[in-house]
């Protein structure tokens, strides 16, 4: 493989292998991307689980081309926007949720669910609440904070100097601590950890618990597992919820932190008292962003979009019925539209992921495990077309 110069470094990329010029994209059409090369591929991945309606939707590209032109960016430290007014309003009727501290993308929005915890229990008079729990194998995002929730070595392990010890929660017993701030938790599948399906008897023990419960919804969010939000599912009731990814369809950055009243009215008070939440985003609240989440919010009506999720999700369910019998396959898993095929074979997700780009198809394997995240505007062709060129290259 010829090295091309370039001077953008790229994230989880081997500069000195990567090649750009096989891996250049130009354009963006529906649930397709085309290369510097012409070559056209099926978007296999969402681009990691953020495009929802396909790329280049024209109801979201006009949405942001119209408050561009109107309001492209205000502060919201101390100052609001009709946008980000109406988006949180929306977000909070999906969610059940009465707050939205909005931030630009899924890490951040974890970073500020942990001050929002931290501070919430001192103004509680429980200043001792500082610890945090989380799953076996869970994955938060690679800022300091949300990495020291995470579970996956390949992530922190060269990290620990700037990270702080989470307890990995097991079972009721757990959630006793009286140092304990919160628990956080992936929803149904852990993405990260290769669509790793949690047992759905682990969050039983957060239905009624003292810590705050916080649920990382921002690989699940927006009708991934078949309903809008994934831990409607899972009969919790949450403190806090995390989401970004495809909040706005996946054309821009951003993610919101969801609260409860209960949160919200633990910070207000007299200036004097200083109980505001000491935290915040320059570009938190854009307009341009919370534009393109509203259009986006709009499609879902508009397109059936959960309905066409949950038709995606029957036919990848048959596909894989096939596949998990596949003497190349050791294990099949899904919860909706987010699939994975572990492979057999160690070290081969990689070159299985490049044979697939050949095949038209782009995804991007965690380990052994090929993943499927499709836009939730693909068709049965796409993935007839996906399984088709994997069972391709598998035999």
């Amino acid at each position: 493989m010829t090295h091309v110069h370039s001077r953008l470094w790229l994230p989880f990329t081997q500069m000195q292998s990567f090649d750009a010029a096989s891996r250049t994209f130009v354009r963006g059409e529906g649930n397709a991307l085309v290369d510097a090369r012409g070559a056209r591929v099926y978007d296999a991945v969402s681009s990691i689980w953020t495009i929802v309606h396909g790329h280049g939707h024209p109801a979201i590209v006009e949405a942001i081309a119209a408050q561009a032109a109107r309001l492209d960016h205000a502060t919201t430290l101390g100052a609001t926007n009709p946008v980000a007014e109406e988006l949180a309003e929306r977000l909070c009727e999906l969610s059940g949720m009465q707050y939205a501290f909005f931030a630009s993308d899924g890490a951040s929005a974890i970073e500020a669910s942990l001050k929002m915890a931290l501070q919430y229990w001192q103004h509680r008079g429980e200043p001792r609440r500082t610890r945090f729990l989380r799953l076996v194998e869970s994955y938060h995002g690679d800022t300091a904070g949300a990495m020291s929730l995470s579970d996956i070595a390949v992530f922190k392990s060269r990290f620990g100097a700037v990270q702080f010890e989470s307890i990995p929660f097991a079972d009721a017993a757990d959630v006793l601590r009286d140092d304990v701030a919160a628990v956080i938790v992936e929803p149904i599948v852990q993405a990260a950890a290769g669509m790793r399906i949690v047992p759905r008897e682990r969050y039983a023990a957060l239905r009624a618990c003292t810590p705050l419960v916080i649920v990382d919804e921002i690989a699940t969010g927006f009708g991934r597992t078949g309903t809008m939000f994934a831990f409607e599912q899972l009969d919790l009731r949450p403190d806090i919820v995390c989401v970004g990814k495809g909040i706005t369809g996946g054309a821009l950055a951003l993610s919101a932190t969801l609260a409860t009243a209960r949160i919200y009215d633990a910070f207000l008070g007299a200036p004097d008292e200083r109980k505001q939440f000491f935290h915040g985003h320059s570009y938190a609240g854009n307009p341009i962003a919370c534009a393109a989440a509203l259009a986006s919010l709009r499609l879902f009506e508009r397109e059936g979009t959960l309905e066409r999720a949950a038709g995606i999700a029957a036919r990848s369910a048959e596909r894989l019925r096939s596949l998990a019998t596949h003497p190349r396959v050791r294990e099949t898993r899904q919860a909706g539209t987010m699939i994975g095929v572990e492979l057999r074979e160690p070290g081969s997700g990689w070159p299985t992921g490049n044979a697939l780009y050949e095949h038209g198809i782009f995804t991007r394997p965690i380990g052994d495990t090929v993943q499927f995240v499709p836009p939730l505007s693909s068709s049965d062709a796409d993935v007839d077309a996906f399984f088709d060129a994997l069972e391709a290259v598998l035999a």
